[in-house]
């Protein structure tokens, strides 16, 4: 009876996690990514497919068309923030950037508004 009720917990907390994005790289300083070019070029290349990836930005990079259909339900509220300020970031600073990640991830159009509101 035992080893039936730790199975369930198991097999529940395993279908709970996959509600969620993985949150091992949320205490990456985006700041610092966002402001070091060197290390900026490296995330956008692996983003765009034009270059290699680092482990998180290879987990970003797969995470992402999902992130981008389901507005983000399984992002956890730091993920959604740093989404945010990433965005925000493109936008002002970086809008040609912005551009190639919507023409590879987004050409139709679609989750346009739902990034940039």
């Amino acid at each position: 009876m035992t080893c039936k009720v730790v199975m369930l917990a198991a097999l529940v907390a395993c279908s709970l996690a996959a509600d969620r994005y993985n949150t091992k790289y949320d205490h990456l300083d985006l700041d610092q990514i966002l402001n070091n070019e060197r290390i900026y070029k490296k995330y956008l290349e692996c983003l765009i497919r034009r270059g290699k990836c680092t482990p998180d930005a290879r987990d970003l990079r797969d995470a992402l068309p999902d992130a981008l259909q389901n507005e983000c339900t399984k992002c956890t509220l730091k993920q959604k923030l740093g989404s945010e300020k990433v965005i925000k970031f493109l936008l002002k600073k970086k809008p040609n950037d912005f551009h190639l990640l919507e023409k590879t991830y987004d050409p139709n159009g679609e989750y346009r508004k739902n990034m940039v509101n």
